[in-house]
């Protein structure tokens, strides 16, 4: 009987002329450093290729529609813009010009005395109708509804409804006033005349926008957590002590939100003075968005237009940036 002479697997796996292991696929030594891996530079694109994909058609219409005409006015704010006649270039003259503008001035005190008005205004009655609602009472559904049924309305037609209110003749203002409570002794041009007309256009103001802060304060107060009321309740808290102490400080990010938006609504404030003065009598309810629309697209003053609602613009940043810096502080629980 012949001996086997093949070599056994033991003797190939410890032959020194057994091919040396793989980097692939063998498992590091305790205490062996682990090779890093090297990837492309174009692996972390690939990764959030998806997240691109998503974005882009939001980001593309931003661009088409925001960032390229900001720029276009930019320029056209340097021009003496023509339609028809080659554009001159004349630097910084329609900013002089807007800063020496009588009207612009006017316009400009004009708009800062609605957001004075209508801002404070849309919070107290904004937080007073959160507060309501925010309590278990009776047909609380139908009174939210109610209150923010003017906020989805179309700003022409609550302006047409409040022309017919203070209408001069037939106006059901004057007929309250006058033939029903006989506080005023005529009827009285609410909108004709330069003193009341602005105040008018506050009340709408006022009005239409007091649902919207309702809903935003509403969360803001449904954040706040039940324990801490119940805890001061406890130790003699009065109602107004729990709602200075408790809810003012803990809603204050709410607030400021709020103060913010409803700010920067105020300064757009367009189409209620449009439609129920046109920016007068005498200029007494221009504001800055009713006169940059007369002069860009009444008189084509187009240049000039562009550089007022740049003005405008960065007007609006600067209160935004003033009002966050002042009103923001942490919350403490």
């Amino acid at each position: 009987m012949g001996l086997n002479t093949a070599p056994s697997p033991l003797s190939r796996e410890i032959s020194p002329k057994s091919p040396p292991d793989r980097p692939t696929g063998r498992l590091n030594e305790p205490g062996e450093p682990v090779a890093p891996v090297r990837r492309s530079w174009w692996y972390p694109f690939k990764k959030a290729l998806p997240v691109y994909l998503f974005i882009a058609p939001g980001v593309i219409l931003f661009l088409v529609w925001t960032v390229y005409p900001l720029i276009n006015m930019l320029v056209m704010s340097f021009f003496q813009w023509n339609l028809i006649k080659p554009s001159i270039f004349i630097g910084l003259d329609n900013y002089t010009r807007a800063f020496g503008d009588e009207i612009f001035w006017q316009a400009l005190r004009n708009t800062i005395f609605y957001a004075v008005i209508s801002v404070p205004g849309q919070l107290i009655l904004g937080l007073g109708a959160a507060l309501l609602v925010n309590q278990k009472l009776p047909f609380r559904s139908f009174f939210r509804t109610m209150f923010y049924l003017p906020v989805v309305s179309s700003w022409l037609v609550v302006s047409l409804i409040f022309v017919y209110l203070y209408n001069s003749q037939a106006g059901l203002l004057n007929y309250i006033l006058k033939d029903i409570l006989h506080i005023i002794p005529s009827y009285q041009a609410w909108l004709q005349n330069p003193v009341t007309a602005l105040f008018a256009i506050c009340v709408l103001g006022i009005w239409k926008g007091v649902g919207w802060t309702m809903v935003i304060f509403l969360a803001g107060l449904q954040s706040v957590p039940p324990t801490l009321y119940e805890s001061a309740a406890i130790d003699g808290a009065t109602t107004w002590r729990r709602f200075w102490h408790i809810t003012l400080p803990l809603i204050r990010p709410t607030i400021l939100f709020a103060t913010v938006m409803l700010s920067i609504g105020a300064f757009n404030v367009f189409i209620q003075v449009y439609v129920m003065t046109g920016g007068g009598p005498q200029h007494s309810t221009e504001t800055l968005m009713t006169y940059m629309y007369s002069e860009a697209f009444k008189f084509l003053d187009l240049g000039y237009g562009a550089a007022l609602s740049w003005i405008f613009s960065i007007g609006i940043f600067i209160v935004s940036i003033l009002e966050i810096r002042f009103l923001r502080r942490p919350v403490e629980y």
